[in-house]
């Protein structure tokens, strides 16, 4: 008999925990598990790219109606006498905007969205929340499972996240799975109790279909030019992302001359203030934002050099993908950088600064043989992880 499995995510928009997930998903014998995907937003680049086998389940009206315009939605409980809802919607909007970080205002605000949900009425063998704060949430308080388990695809001591508020949250989880050896201690210091709770899985990437997808043709209005050097990034355009450290870096090597251009793939919140940022920088023509790709890979294995200026980061994707794909690497020193690249052997790490980054691809594009060097270290790196999957599996017995 099969074991019931649930995944809950807030979207498949485009970022590292929802590309992870699907990756992962894409891994799993159907033949074992009937797998079940609860979506608060049926949207994103991703959403494509769930296996066929995969039942994702569909919002109850309730909450559609609450993650509706704000005028609508009050109206809607307000004419239904749904007064406890339409006050939880007005607090909901309201805790938005009065805590300007996103981070804590999604904790915070969790008391009064979670009243648009019902309890579940499936039973599953585990349910994991496959991402934190609201993810994670929706599991311990609307999901009846004998396993619940809370995935953490951040360091979390970088993350913004109140602990005290995640505190009664994790202790209900059978389990905390985190990305790398670095998260895990990041968690171990956050949640001493808990540390016989957490557990490392690593995302999950495959090289064999990386590759397979890099030779694929790129859009056909874009090209490279290859009488300059191409830098690209690929990541959510928020504050955590470091591109407006990347803008920055990118304006000082014009300045010293180099022929570059430097392409970002995602999108996010911040896309205004950087397009701003580019303009007053007068780079236009230097630095572009191209938004999202379901398919990236074309465009990483075109590129000469693949940058990551984040300010934190947990396990980047991008950058095992990168490292699929024999880029030379250049990344800031946030915590978790050394998880993925030894500094002079498979890439560069430098000073999350705009003279460090500039200056570790100024390194990169003059020094040919180090060049060749991080190229050779990464095609005998052993850089598949599918067999992670079997440490989920290990979790659902």
């Amino acid at each position: 008999m099969k074991k019931k499995i649930l995944f809950v995510i807030p979207s498949l928009a485009a970022g590292g925990g929802e590309k992870s997930l699907v990756n992962l998903i894409s891994q799993i014998d159907y033949d074992l598990y009937e797998v079940d995907l609860l979506l608060f937003s049926r949207k994103g680049v991703f959403l494509n790219a769930v296996p066929e086998e995969v039942n994702i389940l569909e919002m109850p009206h309730i909450h559609r109606i609450f993650v509706s315009k704000l005028k609508t939605s009050l109206k809607n409980f307000l004419i239904n006498r749904q007064i406890a809802l339409a006050y939880s919607r007005f607090m909901f909007t309201l805790m938005n905007r009065v805590i300007k970080n996103t981070t804590l205002s999604e904790q915070y605000a969790w008391k009064y969205q979670k009243r648009s949900f019902d309890t579940l009425e499936k039973e599953y063998d585990a349910a994991i929340g496959f991402l934190e704060k609201s993810s994670i949430y929706f599991v311990v308080d609307k999901v009846i499972s004998k396993k619940k388990i809370g995935w953490i695809h951040t360091n979390y001591s970088d993350s913004g996240m109140d602990s005290h508020f995640d505190q009664p949250y994790f202790k209900q989880l059978d389990q905390l799975v985190t990305v790398s050896e670095e998260c895990a201690k990041s968690l171990q210091d956050n949640f001493e109790p808990l540390k016989n709770k957490i557990k490392v899985i690593y995302n999950i990437v495959s090289p064999k279909i990386i590759k397979h997808q890099s030779n694929r043709e790129l859009d056909s209005n874009f090209t490279y030019d290859m009488n300059v050097t191409n830098i690209i990034t690929v990541a959510r355009l928020s504050s955590e992302k470091g591109i407006d450290l990347a803008i920055n870096a990118c304006g000082k090597l014009v300045e010293q001359g180099y022929k570059v251009k430097w392409y970002v793939l995602g999108d996010g919140s911040e896309r205004e203030n950087l397009e701003k940022l580019i303009k007053n920088c007068g780079l236009k023509e230097h630095f572009i934002l191209v938004g999202v790709k379901e398919n990236p890979y074309p465009y990483i294995k075109g590129a000469d050099i693949y940058v990551q200026p984040s300010r934190y980061e947990g396990k980047s994707i991008a950058i095992d993908e990168a490292k699929i794909l024999h880029k030379p690497i250049v990344v800031t020193n946030y915590d978790t950088a050394k998880d993925q690249i030894t500094n002079g052997v498979n890439g560069l790490i430098v000073e999350m600064t705009e003279q460090g980054i500039a200056g570790g691809i100024e390194t990169c594009i003059n020094d040919t043989s180090l060049r060749e060097s991080f190229i050779s270290s990464l095609s005998i790196e052993k850089l598949g992880t599918e067999e992670e999957i079997n440490k989920l599996y290990e979790i659902f017995k």
